[in-house]
């Protein structure tokens, strides 16, 4: 039995194949149950343009839904000399059901092939970043409610600045997800194509039913042009990358807080001792290392987007093997992001809260601007109560007032936490996952 698809009669030298195929086979395991899902579409099609018979699809997809099960049971691996995941499927197809399995490869290449599967796989891992950020978000939202009266410095310059609260703190990171899940809705549109039918990037003499395949895989819509679908290799996993990274940078931007709120001398929040580790030497110390370790591993996950660029960014149209290389960085970034926002949230929710920070005398200056205010909105021209106020300030005869009066949307006293969660969910059910689960549900039933 041959190992490649395209084998004919000249063996490629041993280190030349090692080369060539790198970790393919390894990274080819995320995708092996969306190739399967793929050929029983594409298959479906075929035996309406009669390329295969009603009794052979029933056999094909009969023995391919029992593969399926196998690779969601982990019972599947590529063999040692296999190429990729497209080969062991159909030669596992072949050898189990003899030459039938050899009809299912008609009208397509490994290069839609393997389009097809980075679809579905980055579809599929999308939803699951979705509902890992949720979890967060929701989290975020209820300490933000829990902490809503709880004053804190901000911050301008690193300076202390004006009143904050650990209300607004930990809603601005609960907003801030929003942002990135618009992003990353936008990625998702533009993945949700179906690029199945373009083959080699040049389509097919065969009279393929690409509009079939599209609503039996649950997609949006057709790739129509056949160059511009084969063209989106590499960078549709460029912009999914960077809507991932946008996830990543808030996250680390979180963990930067977490770390300089958690140290002594701001001791905003404690870090329960268990999620924390000591020094070899120094047997006071608590070092908040999840959050450390999680603020470099989300900047990693930003260098990603680059790195694909780097890769794309000077090829031509048409299929070239430089892009099998962006799997190797791409397709773990989905379960690194998921690791991190679980282990975040479980930090986030840890967190022990100083609810006497504002009571520092360190913090009195703070309430500066509230005294600017005061006497503005008791006549004084805003410029000579600002004035008034510094000079105070100069001479120590600032005595601050700690009462905070802030109505106005999104401010201390008023959060909008009811209309930031309103959003958020609307922006959720625009990704529409349901329709896809009920394609995958048809095409994997017997």
């Amino acid at each position: 039995m041959a190992s490649k698809l395209w084998e004919k009669s000249v063996k490629v030298n041993h280190d030349v194949e090692t080369y060539t195929i790198g970790l393919d086979r390894e990274m080819d395991l995320y995708l092996a149950p969306y190739d399967v899902i793929g050929s029983l579409a594409h298959t479906t099609m075929l035996e309406t343009i009669g390329l295969i018979a009603p009794d052979e699809l029933k056999i094909i997809r009969k023995e391919l839904i029992s593969i399926y099960h196998d690779i969601q049971n982990g019972k599947f691996t590529i063999d040692e000399g296999i190429e990729d995941v497209h080969s062991q499927i159909e030669f596992l197809l072949t050898e189990r059901i003899g030459d039938i399995g050899k009809k299912i490869h008609s009208g397509r290449s490994r290069n839609d092939q393997v389009l097809v599967d980075l679809r579905l796989f980055m579809r599929s891992e999308i939803e699951s970043i979705v509902n890992h950020v949720e979890s967060l978000f929701n989290t975020l939202i209820s300490q933000s409610e829990r902490y809503k009266d709880v004053i804190i410095p901000g911050y301008t310059h690193l300076q202390v600045a004006m009143p904050s609260s650990f209300g607004l703190w930990f809603g601005a990171y609960a907003e801030a997800l929003i942002d990135d899940l618009m992003v990353l809705l936008a990625a998702y549109n533009v993945n949700n194509r179906n690029p199945l039918g373009s083959a080699a990037g040049y389509g097919s003499s065969f009279p393929l039913n690409r509009t079939m395949t599209t609503q039996l895989l649950g997609f949006a819509s057709v790739d129509f042009n056949v160059v511009h679908a084969q063209m989106g290799r590499g960078k549709t996993e460029r912009i999914v990358a960077n809507a991932l990274a946008g996830i990543a940078a808030t996250i680390s931007k979180l963990s930067f807080d977490a770390c300089m709120f958690n140290s002594q001398n701001f001791a905003f929040i404690k870090l329960p001792d268990e999620f924390t580790t000591g020094s070899s030497i120094m047997p006071h110390k608590k070092n908040p290392d999840v959050f450390e370790l999680s603020r470099a591993k989300c900047n990693k996950l930003q260098s990603i987007p680059y790195q694909i660029s780097m890769i794309t960014n000077n090829l031509p149209s048409g299929y070239f093997r430089d892009l099998q290389i962006i799997k190797e960085l791409f397709l773990p970034m989905f379960d690194e992001l998921k690791s991190i926002i679980s282990m975040v949230e479980k930090m986030v929710l840890s967190i022990k809260v100083n609810t006497e920070v504002a009571l520092d005398e360190r913090y009195k200056y703070m309430y500066s601007v509230e005294e600017v205010n005061r006497l503005a909105s008791n006549g004084m021209p805003f410029r000579d109560a600002y004035k008034k106020v510094g000079l105070d300030i100069e001479a120590g005869l600032f005595t601050p007032d700690p009462a905070i009066h802030h109505s106005h949307e999104g401010s201390i006293g008023n959060l909008c936490n009811d209309r930031i969660t309103a959003l958020f969910n609307d922006t959720v059910a625009q990704f529409d996952f349901d329709t896809y689960h009920k394609a995958f549900d048809e095409l994997l039933s017997c």
